[in-house]
């Protein structure tokens, strides 16, 4: 509300400026017509004010929508950055195959972090995957229930991966469930990797 009506007392006073220096230009204008050479010289001043009005006008957008993009770039970093420490606590979990009483202090402050910069639809898939956690890791140990862990996370990725490339999939021309269903395809199949 307050920027609006900051927008709104600029432009009264443009507008002021612009229709008083347009009278004013207009006078000089008529007033000069029997003098040699100077209503050439009004007609470069009045050049020259348009040219500086529509210069700053330029400018002020410009401006704005760089601060906008570099705000969303941030803000994209910042997700970035809370998916992947999610991802790496939930990767040193599995590869202890326990889960620690500090593990799950650092999955509660993620979890903070989470509710910051996710969108619904990863907070919902968020908790569902912890409700899963919570069951396989009830004895502390995550050897025997990984393959519903895994699955899980691999449903939190691809909510993740939507909110984070947004209308990227769908230009794509990959659906949803296409993407969903190829993601769970590799998790399924990395699950069943043994070594010889």
């Amino acid at each position: 509300m307050k920027l609006q009506s900051k927008s709104l007392i600029l432009l009264a006073l443009t507008a002021t400026t612009f229709v008083g220096g347009y009278i004013f230009l207009r006078y000089a204008y008529k007033v000069t017509d029997t003098i040699p050479f100077a209503q050439e010289i009004v007609l470069i001043v009045l050049g020259t004010v348009v040219t500086v009005l529509i210069t700053a006008l330029l400018l002020n957008k410009q401006t704005e929508v760089e601060i906008e993009k570099e705000q969303t770039i941030k803000f994209l970093e910042l997700k970035t950055n809370t998916y992947e420490q999610l991802i790496q606590r939930i990767e040193a979990m599995a590869l202890s195959n326990q889960v620690t009483e500090d593990d799950l202090m650092r999955l509660r402050f993620i979890t903070h972090r989470l509710a910051i910069v996710s969108s619904p639809a990863v907070l919902q898939e968020y908790h569902k995957f912890l409700s899963v956690l919570g069951d396989s890791a009830e004895d502390g140990d995550l050897g025997n229930d990984f393959e519903h862990v895994s699955t899980a996370l691999a449903k939190l990725t691809v909510v993740i991966r939507a909110d984070l490339l947004g209308t990227e999939d769908a230009l794509s021309g990959h659906s949803l469930g296409d993407i969903r269903s190829i993601i769970l395809k590799n998790t399924n199949e990395s699950s069943d990797l043994k070594l010889k």
